[in-house]
């Protein structure tokens, strides 16, 4: 599959599929976005009533940028998160190399490079504060091993991963929550959130990150 790296409004890269006409994340900001629907409205939504360590899930890993922005968080904070993450097609060496978050972030490209060097199907020590557990499968085959605080779904839009957003999709994930717990993503279609309703969360729209008016943040109480 053809793969381009692309730079978006904020600075930071992204991946486009020509043949698809998709990009893994916003155009008008990568690093924006990514701090905006997870960490922000997910991570620092929940952190301070979660117990310790927080167990944090992600449907696609991809280029790894929530996962750096989440382990440069918990370092911040000294706070400890295991960290949970599936992709089916991982990105080349080469591709990770070429992308610019670690040092348009600061001086924490071991983050990034640990983090994609990480061996998958084993739980990796990151930092002090994060580990990291990477399965190289599709979430419709992922059988979780233990239990959720947070969800980071950040599949592909609906039209182009449809079965990624069913009401069985969001029971499974609803079932791998503990109560309390969130799941935040980008996406705020009707039929998505009547899909979370229905495999039982509680659904509310808050605002998007910028160029976005809406996004999507459901609990399970």
């Amino acid at each position: 599959m053809q793969k381009e790296i692309i730079i978006t409004e904020d600075g930071s890269h992204t991946i486009f599929l020509p043949e698809q006409q998709i990009t893994y994340h916003s155009t008008h900001g990568s690093v924006q976005e990514s701090n905006h629907v997870f960490i922000q409205s997910g991570l620092e939504h929940i952190a301070s009533n979660a117990k310790t360590p927080i167990h944090l899930f992600e449907m696609g890993l991809g280029t790894g940028l929530n996962a750096f922005l989440t382990a440069k968080w918990a370092e911040k904070n000294q706070i400890a998160i295991e960290y949970t993450a599936v992709e089916l097609y991982p990105l080349s060496k080469e591709e990770l190399a070429a992308l610019n978050y670690a040092g348009m972030l600061g001086d924490e490209q071991h983050y990034f490079n640990n983090i994609h060097a990480a061996e998958w199907g084993v739980s990796n020590t990151i930092s002090p504060f994060f580990q990291l557990l990477k399965q190289q499968t599709s979430l419709l085959e992922y059988v979780p091993e233990k239990t959720f605080d947070l969800i980071y779904f950040d599949a592909f839009a609906p039209l182009i991963q449809p079965e990624l957003w069913t009401t069985e999709v969001f029971i499974k994930l609803y079932n791998v929550l503990n109560p309390g717990g969130v799941l935040t993503t980008y996406c705020s279609k009707s039929d998505v959130r009547r899909s979370m309703v229905a495999a039982g969360f509680t659904v509310e729209k808050i605002p998007g990150p910028p160029h976005k008016r809406e996004m999507v943040r459901a609990v399970k109480k």
